[in-house]
């Protein structure tokens, strides 16, 4: 038992002398290549298992031939410890130096280029969360695009929307002025109706961003959904009347729902609205609510005569109207009503002024604004065709207790 505490004692001092020696380099060579780091823990592995080696054999008094065989095995240990060191090296540096060049493809228009080098566990994962790196930065500069896009859509179109009614007005109060206007009474009541029409599209504006910021303050109540629906059909069927458009409710469930009523209501008109203008006459508006599992499904269906399959994930995208229009409203109107095209200035105020009859349109962000209603109740809306016309729903979460 003494012969190995000694025995012990002796390798302890001989591998800790290597090891104070190497520590220094080790800590030198840390900010170095990761090939050159490995190398110098091997070699100062290999010091320490030689010197250990070489204190124990002197200490044991071995003879000049069985300690030549010791120095000769210890030396072959170390040159094969050392390469073998060495080429692993050189395999972390070049994968490490694939995964550098795959790096700056991270978020390229072409995405991201995995390395063809084998790579280590380690290395292997880094590469595959660089990978989902990479696809989420994509995704986040395709939603840059899409809003990019949105936002330049929607700047033309509230340009080009003032533009029309803020020239009437002009011209209008220059008749005034000069005395020329054969109706001053006429002139004063489209006047007043122009400026309700860029009230409400400044109202919209304002609405639209509250939603996008995060701004929108919700007052949630328990309330029946079939209450909201009977007070959205009571405040679009004077529009209704004048379009000569049927309001029906079918099968509308009593189901509650937490939420801010008023909202709501606003949503339900402005889907309402829009189906009216976009319905011809004799046409008939549908507003039913069933409950799918966890929530309720309000929908409202119209006559419109469908949207393109390609146009329907776009329908709710600020500003956005298509290109083509929805069937028009009955005659009278200046024209076609684009989809989402929806004047809400006031919850979706049909007695504030129909603007497709008075020759303009809405600022296209009446659906924007359902669907960024719908979300912060954390509820979902879409849209899809039905036979004839298509199908406008809003998903709400069902009240708990």
């Amino acid at each position: 038992m003494t012969d190995l505490l000694l025995i012990a004692l002796f390798a302890a001092l001989g591998a800790g002398g290597a090891g104070l020696l190497g520590w220094p380099a080790v800590r030198l060579l840390r900010r170095r290549s990761m090939a050159l780091s490995l190398f110098c823990v091997a070699a100062v592995t290999v010091l320490a298992v030689t010197s250990g080696t070489f204190a124990v054999a002197q200490a044991m008094f071995l003879s000049t031939h069985d300690l030549g065989v010791v120095i000769t095995v210890l030396g072959m240990a170390a040159v094969v410890s050392l390469l073998t060191a060495a080429l692993l090296g050189r395999q972390v540096v070049a994968g490490s130096r694939a995964l550098t060049a795959a790096a700056r493809t991270v978020g390229s228009d072409a995405g991201f280029a995995a390395p063809e080098h084998p790579l280590g566990l380690e290395l292997a994962q880094l590469s595959a969360e660089l990978a989902a790196t990479s696809t989420r930065l994509a995704e986040s500069r395709l939603r840059a695009q899409a809003l990019e896009h949105s936002r330049r859509e929607l700047i033309a179109w509230i340009s080009h929307d003032l533009r029309t009614p803020l020239a009437g007005l002009r011209a209008m109060a220059e008749a005034l002025e000069d005395g020329v206007a054969d109706d001053p009474d006429r002139y004063l009541r489209r006047m007043r109706t122009e400026v309700e029409r860029l009230t409400g599209m400044v109202d919209d504006l304002f609405e639209l961003s509250r939603i996008q910021a995060g701004a929108l303050s919700l007052s949630l109540a328990r309330v029946s959904v079939y209450d909201l629906v009977d007070e959205a059909l009571a405040g679009a069927d004077p529009l209704a009347r004048r379009h000569g458009v049927r309001l029906i409710g079918r099968q509308v469930a009593r189901e509650p729902v937490e939420v801010d009523s008023r909202e709501i209501t606003r949503v339900l008109g402005n889907l309402l609205v829009n189906a009216i203008r976009s319905t011809p006459e004799d046409g008939v508006v549908a507003v039913s609510a069933r409950r799918e599992t966890d929530e309720v499904v309000l929908s409202v269906t119209d006559g419109c005569g469908g949207i393109p399959e390609q146009d329907l994930p776009r329908v709710f995208e600020t500003g956005w109207r298509g290109n083509t229009a929805r069937t028009p409203s009955p005659a009278g109107t200046a024209g076609a009503v684009p989809v989402g095209a929806v004047p809400v200035g006031n919850g979706g105020s049909a007695g504030s002024g129909d603007p497709a009859a008075n020759g303009g349109s809405g600022a296209g962000l009446g659906l924007a604004i359902v669907r960024g209603i719908v979300e912060a109740h954390a509820g979902r809306a879409r849209v899809h065709n039905v036979a004839g016309g298509c199908c406008f729903e809003i998903a709400l979460p069902i009240a708990r207790g």
